[in-house]
Order: C-alpha cells, then sequence, then structure tokens
C-alpha cells in the first residue's frame, strides 16, 4: 500500500507532499482510516536514559515539527517518537523551495531553517495528544536570536516542554540556522551545557522528576572535533548524544539533480559518515554516553551496524520518507 501512496507523493514537491501527509495522519489518526498505517510490533523493551523504550526503534525529529501527528505515529508502532525542532517564537523558516528529494540515492536535501509553530502550540498539540509513549521534544534557537543570548531561547524552551518531556534534545547541529553549529565547539560548547544543566537540575527538583537531556551533533566534525565534543558532554554529565544531523558534504550525490541546492543532506548516502561518529564517540566514551544513532537506515541491517557500532538506539527519518511504516517493523523484528 505504501509504495502506491510514495508514487502517488513523489509526484508532487516535495514540501507539499510532507504537509499533505501530515495533514492526513492528524486528521484520521482516531478513525477507522487509521487501519491505512496501524501494525503491531514486537515487545522489545531497551532501557536508555533510565526509560524503558518499548523497541529501539524511533521517529527522528524534523518530521513533525509541530507535534500535530504523534498518534498516528505511534500507532505505526515507533518505540519513541521526537518531534520539533521547536523554537521559543514561531518562525516561517527559510524561503521556499526548500525541501528537495534525490531519489537514485534516497536522499533528500532540506534547508527548512527551523519552520515551526513556536512551543506553545507545540505543548498545547503535546497535551491533546493519547499518546503515553516515550516523547522526545528537540528545541533550538530563533533565527533572529543573537548568538549571545541563544542559551536563553534553549533554556525557555526547556522550562515550557520539561513537564511533558520523556527527555529533552538539544539541537546544535543544523546546517540550515546561522551560527548554529558554533554551539558544537569551545568555550559557546561549554557555556551551553553548564546552562542546561543547572536549568536541569531545577527544573527536576520544581517538577519532581528528572529529564534526560540529549545534544544532537553534525557529522560534519573532524575526529579531533567529534572527540571534543564527547569529552564535554561527558564532563557535563549530559545524558545522551543522538549521532547524527544532516551533512553538507555532497560527495555522495555529486551531479545528480538538485545536488547542488543548499542544506543538510540526509537517507543511505550519510549512512557511513554517521556511523563513524557513533563508533568515534563510543570508544571514546567508554560506555560513559549512550548514544542515539540516526542517519542512513534504510533496513534491519543498516540498523544492526549503528547497534554494533556502539549505539543503543536508532531513529529513521529519510528511509521511512522511501520505504514507510513497514520499516520500522522489519528493523525491530531482526534486532
Amino acid at each position: 500500500m505504501y509504495s502506491l501512496a510514495r508514487k502517488w507523493l513523489f509526484s508532487k514537491d516535495a514540501e507539499q507532499s510532507h504537509e499533505l501527509t501530515l495533514k492526513l495522519l492528524k486528521r484520521f489518526a482516531h478513525t477507522p482510516l487509521a487501519l491505512a498505517w496501524r501494525q503491531k510490533i514486537a515487545h522489545k523493551p531497551v532501557t536508555v536514559m533510565g526509560i524503558e523504550f518499548p523497541n529501539a526503534v524511533g521517529l527522528a525529529a524534523g518530521l513533525d515539527k509541530n507535534a500535530e501527528c504523534i498518534d498516528a505515529f505511534a500507532q505505526m508502532g515507533f518505540g519513541f517518537i521526537e518531534v520539533g525542532t521547536v523554537t521559543p517564537r514561531p518562525q516561517p523558516g527559510n524561503p521556499k523551495p526548500r525541501l528537495f528529494r534525490i531519489v537514485e540515492k534516497e536522499a533528500i536535501i532540506n534547508r527548512m531553517g527551523f519552520n515551526n509553530l513556536g512551543v506553545d502550540y507545540l505543548v498545547e498539540q503535546v497535551k491533546k495528544s493519547r499518546f503515553n509513549g516515550v516523547l522526545g521534544i528537540n528545541i533550538g534557537k530563533n533565527k533572529d536570536t543573537p548568538e549571545a543570548e541563544a542559551v536563553q531561547d534553549y533554556i525557555h524552551c526547556m522550562q515550557k516542554v520539561y513537564p511533558y518531556a520523556a527527555y529533552i534534545t538539544v539541537n546544535i547541529s543544523s546546517p540550515n540556522t546561522p551560527g548554529l553549529r558554533e554551539f558544537q565547539h569551545g568555550s559557546a560548547l561549554h557555556e551551553l551545557l553548564s546552562a542546561l544543566k543547572a536549568e536541569q537540575a531545577a527544573l527536576a527538583d520544581h517538577h519532581g522528576r528528572y529529564v534526560p537531556i540529549a545534544v544532537k551533533i553534525a557529522p560534519d566534525l573532524t575526529q579531533e572535533g567529534i572527540q571534543a565534543i564527547t569529552d564535554a558532554l561527558v564532563e557535563h554529565e549530559i545524558d545522551a548524544v543522538i549521532a547524527t544531523n544532516t551533512t553538507l558534504s555532497r560527495d555522495a550525490v555529486a551531479g545528480l539533480p538538485h545536488a547542488e541546492e543548499a542544506g543538510g543532506l540526509s537517507g543511505k548516502v550519510l549512512f557511513e559518515a554517521s556511523t563513524k561518529v557513533v563508533k568515534t564517540i563510543a570508544e571514546r566514551a567508554q560506555g560513559k554516553l549512550p548514544i542515539i544513532a540516526v542517519g542512513g537506515i534504510d533496513s534491519a541491517e543498516a540498523a544492526q551496524a549503528k547497534l554494533d557500532a556502539g549505539a543503543s538506539l536508532v531513529q529513521i527519518y529519510t528511509g521511512f520518507i522511501y520505504h514507510g511504516p513497514k520499516l520500522i517493523r522489519n528493523v525491530v523484528n531482526a534486532l
């Protein structure tokens, strides 16, 4: 069924298809039409960050930025769902077109630019959902927030989403918000992590529950850069790392239509680079930093390779776009 739906969706503009799909999922999640995507998934629990996940396969952030389709994705059998990236204030993102398929390589280029309806809207959507599983909420900064004030954007979002999140992801690796990746290095990184941990402690005391923090990093760091950020995450007792976001590299798609479009590249072409990052983190952290792996997972074999490299959980996005809900079932059954 999904192959037919994909043929229809892929005949349209990529972002138009994305928006249409989300509207359908939101509208029909609690109707008999949900049988089109509802599936039973084997219960294979995994405990990471002190949280028990029903299975190790999650939905990566970016697909459901405003948390409007949580229930529909839950019906597909994801072990956890990550929504966002969300910012303090609503923002339109970058000018369109900003989302491009490279079908020959099962890849996508996006320069969406954290388009979202703001953290208050996201929280209301989470409150309306019927989902009682593991929900991650991915937070970022507004594009027009100066870098010197960016930490406050993260803190503001943390305060808003803390009561509703199973874990919170801090996105410092999107290539589509100017200056964001600077927070992966040096004093800016340490200042951000210190502020996040202090706020986490205050919120845990206030709410009477500890919500873990994960940090999402880029695949384009040098070996030394990966080791340095791993050391910083361990030093500040960050609860997990998500490796990785999209890449700026175009080597794997050179010469293909849309390959020169600006933005982050995702899909199976990212598999080797992101898996190398996972392995480097695992070797450096020596078990002190759980890894959630994302990047190029389009099969059970690819997911297993991430776990073999040192990850505890995996997330899918582009592979899900190309293969549909059956990918969740196939991966969970094989792990």
